[in-house]
C-alpha cells in the first residue's frame, strides 16, 4: 500500500510533523495558566493545517483531562457543539446528575420541577462550567472556516466562555484571505490578537531523511526530491507517492505527472482565487526567477506604495518568498511553469 496520499482534508499515512509550532500549542493548551486559548492556522492550499491540526487534536485526545470535538464550518456550531458534547458518554451522565433540561434544543429528558433551558448559549456555559468542575478541559477544531454567520456567531460566544474562565478551547484553519476577513468583523476585534500561525514550508532535512527511509533511495537522489517540492507537503505527497508507485531511474521521469497532479489539484484554483493585478506580479517573478522588487515594480508601472500592498499579500497568501530583502521568489514548486502558461491564456 503506498503510505503516500493524493488526497485532501484526511491525514495522511506518511507526512513530516510541524514539530516545533505543534509543541508550542500543545504547551500553551496544556499549561495551568495558558497565554491564549485560541489558535488559528493558515497557509496556502496543501501547505499541511489539516495535518497539523489532526495531529495536536489526537495529542491532546490521549490525556484524559481533556476532550475534542470537531465541528463542521457551514453548520449552527453552537447547537452542534451542545449536541456532540451531550452524545459523550461520561459527560452525558454527569449533565443528567446536574438535573439540566436541555429538551428545548432536543438533548435529553425534562425534569419535574426543572425549568428547561431555552438559550443555546446557556446550554453550553452550564455544560463548560460542569466540565471545570470536574477539571475537564475541550478543545474545539474548525478546519477550513470561511467568514459565515455561523463562525462569526460562534466566535462572539467564545469570547463571551473565555471572559468568564470556562475551560474552552479553539483551533481553526484556514486560507489567509478567510482568516483575514473574519478578523475584520468589527465584532471580532479581539480575534486580532490571537495568535495566527502561517505554515512555512517544511524542513529539506526531513524531508530527504523520509524519502531515504521510505523509498530507499541514495541520499542524493532524495536530496534532489526534497529540492524539487521545495519543502510544500501536498508537493512532498505527490512526489513521494509517484516514485513509489513507478520507481523510476530518474526524478525527470516523475516530473510530467508530478506537474500534472500539482496543477489540476492545487495551482489552477490558487491561479483562479487570484486578482488579475495579483497572477500580473507572479507573471512577472516566473519570468526571471528571484526578482528583485524595484524591477518588478517598474515592469508593471507600480508605484512603491501599491508595490508593498501586493508584496504583503502574496506573501500571506504562501505564494512569495520575501525573506531575501528587496527580492521576491516563487514559494511554489514548478509554479513558474504553470504562471507562464496560464498567464499567456488569460
Amino acid at each position: 500500500m503506498n503510505p503516500f496520499t493524493l488526497s485532501f482534508g484526511k491525514k495522511p499515512n506518511q507526512y513530516i510533523s510541524r514539530l516545533a509550532q505543534t509543541g508550542m500549542i500543545i504547551e500553551d493548551f496544556t499549561a495551568s495558566e495558558p497565554s491564549s486559548q485560541l489558535y488559528m492556522l493558515t497557509g496556502v492550499r496543501g501547505s499541511g493545517k489539516t495535518v497539523m491540526l489532526s495531529t495536536i487534536s489526537h495529542e491532546l485526545r490521549q490525556k484524559s483531562d481533556w476532550i475534542v470535538v470537531e465541528l463542521n464550518p457551514t453548520r449552527d456550531l453552537l447547537t452542534s457543539l451542545a449536541a456532540k458534547l451531550y452524545a459523550i458518554d461520561e459527560l452525558h451522565t454527569l449533565f443528567i446528575k446536574a438535573r439540566f433540561d436541555f429538551s428545548a434544543f432536543g438533548l435529553g429528558v425534562a425534569f419535574e420541577n426543572t425549568p428547561p433551558v431555552t438559550d443555546i448559549e446557556t446550554v453550553l456555559e452550564l455544560m463548560l462550567k460542569k466540565l471545570r468542575e470536574h477539571n475537564k478541559r475541550l478543545l474545539v477544531t474548525i478546519d477550513e472556516v470561511t467568514a459565515n454567520d455561523h463562525i462569526k456567531v460562534f466566535a462572539s460566544s467564545f469570547q463571551i466562555f473565555i471572559r468568564q474562565d470556562l475551560p474552552l478551547f479553539l483551533l481553526m484553519t484556514g486560507l489567509f484571505e478567510n482568516i483575514s476577513e473574519i478578523q475584520d468583523d468589527r465584532a471580532l476585534t479581539f480575534l486580532y490578537r490571537a495568535p495566527k500561525i502561517n505554515l512555512a514550508p517544511l524542513n529539506l532535512n526531513a524531508i530527504t531523511a523520509s524519502y531515504q527511509n521510505i523509498l530507499h533511495v541514495p541520499s542524493k537522489v532524495a536530496r534532489k526530491m526534497a529540492l524539487t517540492t521545495r519543502g510544500y507537503p501536498f508537493a512532498y505527497q505527490v512526489l513521494g507517492y509517484l516514485w513509489y508507485q513507478q520507481k523510476p531511474q530518474t526524478i525527470e521521469q516523475l516530473l510530467p505527472e508530478f506537474d500534472q497532479y500539482l496543477q489540476e489539484l492545487v495551482y489552477q484554483k490558487i491561479w483562479q482565487e487570484l486578482s488579475s493585478k495579483d497572477q500580473d506580479v507572479l507573471a512577472t517573478i516566473a519570468k526571471s526567477g528571484r526578482s528583485r522588487i524595484k524591477d518588478i515594480r517598474e515592469a508593471l508601472g507600480f508605484s512603491s506604495s501599491l508595490m508593498s500592498v501586493y508584496r504583503e499579500r502574496l506573501k500571506q497568501k504562501g505564494l512569495v518568498d520575501t525573506r531575501d530583502y528587496g527580492y521576491l521568489s516563487l514559494t511554489l514548486p514548478r509554479f513558474e511553469n504553470f504562471i507562464e502558461l496560464y498567464h499567456e491564456l488569460r
